[in-house]
């Protein structure tokens, strides 16, 4: 069974100036595991020379003591990755290097161009030879052009040409480089640690090293640190903010500071207006942890009913395990989380989580509880339903995927086998984040603000779904 979860973005790193750079690259990664868990790799310099690590698997079991010596220079850049461009193979694992006219550079990506087929077939027909399915090298190959001496001008040519979700950290032979889209879809922060300077998908990675958090990367600003520190530029015009609003749902982590906001006191406000917006008459509140705690937290103190732990969570379930026979059915929601009996038996029971994608888990979910002696479950979710998938980075499935998208509240309910279900509004997760409509909600409305790949487009148009260009 395929859980029941959007699948994480990726997660970048990079630092500049400190002579331990790749084993605070290694840290960094560790803190934004949660973003990706096929593959890990880190690039660092030292004197114009280049040294790579990266394969299959989590942070852990990628680097070592041996293999983290041999990353040498006061500069590095990380990645985490999961594959929402190209397939889950080594070929395929960032940061991606390569050596060209110019010298030697290498990248790493979170996000998903929009225009890569469009690029890539172009590229081809002008000759271009491409190593892997990635988007990223896309990147590559247009910052390759020899047409342009000048690397800043390279990258104006490179931002030129490409769309969609990205927040991307590249090394050259003297710098290391942030970039942060238009609509700054994904994020990117910008920190410091004694002279050293840092970029960092999230600010719980910047807290794990010791280092400062000084601001997030701005949407559409390039950011160079080299020997003379930062320099900013911004060569695109400004375009409308419309940053993931499902980072503060689900993907980040919840000690993450985005936009000058706690994901953990977001979270909580979401579970505080969906109890306004869901009441309900209950003896105690668990989530479904670890994304829905706080959520559930800020619905118990909006409600005054209980909160109490009802699911016990496995934290050293692998990637990969062998499956048993089907004697022991829903083995791979059961190893993850277990239900705390006495706390649920004969109690009217809230469990909040922070998303329902294809219903499977959840029905599972509702399931042990039911075998726990639970009296009434009422399902309450810290977002609107998905009816519509991500071209920005985020693995969510097809439409006819989407539970949400071809069953009513009420059917999702029979089908869980929840006796009442509710999501938070689209007002009411705005309202959480601030209330300013500065966020991208496609998933949710179906209106995408950025134009989504050339396939997709027809279906969108079709089924009466709006792009905004």
């Amino acid at each position: 069974m395929r859980d029941d979860k959007p699948r994480e973005a990726c997660g970048v790193f990079g630092i500049f100036g400190h002579p331990d750079a790749a084993l605070l690259t290694h840290l960094g990664l560790y803190a934004l595991q949660h973003r990706g868990q096929e593959s890990a790799g880190i690039v660092s310099g030292d004197n114009g020379h280049f040294y790579v690590h990266k394969n299959m698997g989590l942070v852990s079991e990628v680097f070592n003591e041996k293999n983290l010596k041999a990353l040498k220079g006061n500069r590095a850049i990380g990645h985490v990755r999961y594959s929402t461009t190209g397939s889950s193979l080594l070929t395929n694992a960032q940061p991606i290097v390569i050596d060209y006219y110019h010298g030697t550079i290498a990248i790493g990506h979170n996000g998903n161009l929009t225009n890569a087929d469009e690029l890539r077939n172009r590229l081809e027909s002008m000759g271009s030879i491409f190593q892997t399915t990635t988007d990223s090298e896309v990147i590559l190959h247009l910052l390759a052009k020899p047409s342009f001496t000048d690397g800043l001008e390279r990258l104006h040519y490179v931002l030129s040409q490409i769309q969609g979700a990205y927040s991307l950290v590249l090394m050259t032979e003297t710098d290391v480089i942030g970039i942060r889209d238009p609509h700054g879809l994904r994020p990117l922060c910008l920190g410091k640690l004694d002279d050293a300077y840092i970029l960092s998908s999230e600010s719980c990675a910047l807290d794990l090293i010791g280092a400062k958090l000084i601001r997030d990367v701005e949407p559409g600003e390039i950011v160079i640190l080299n020997q003379n520190g930062i320099t900013s530029h911004k060569p695109l015009p400004k375009e409308r903010s419309r940053f993931c609003i499902f980072e503060y749902v689900y993907f980040a982590r919840p000690d993450s500071i985005i936009n000058g906001q706690t994901v953990h006191t977001v979270r909580e406000k979401m579970g505080k207006n969906l109890a306004v917006e869901h009441p309900i008459d209950a003896d105690l509140v668990i989530s479904v942890p670890d994304s829905g705690n706080a959520a559930a937290m800020g619905f118990a103190e909006q409600s005054g009913i209980k909160y109490e732990m009802g699911f016990i969570r496995n934290h050293y379930v692998g990637r990969t395990f062998l499956k048993p026979s089907q004697v022991i059915r829903n083995f791979s929601t059961k190893i993850k989380l277990n239900p705390l009996h006495e706390v649920i038996r004969n109690k009217r029971v809230v469990v909040v989580d922070d998303s329902i994608v294809r219903g499977t888990t959840s029905r599972s979910r509702i399931t042990s509880l039911r075998d726990a002696g639970a009296k009434e479950i009422h399902m309450r979710i810290s977002c609107p339903p998905h009816k519509y998938p991500c071209y920005y980075g985020i693995d969510f499935p097809t439409t006819t995927e989407l539970i949400a998208s071809k069953k009513t509240v009420e059917e999702i309910a029979k089908y869980i086998g929840a006796d009442s279900l509710g999501y938070l509004s689209e007002q009411g997760l705005l309202n959480s984040v601030g209330g300013k409509d500065e966020y991208c909600m496609a998933c949710y409305t179906g209106d995408y603000s950025i134009s989504p790949p050339e396939n997709a487009r027809k279906e969108i148009l079709e089924k009466n779904h709006t792009i905004i260009l």
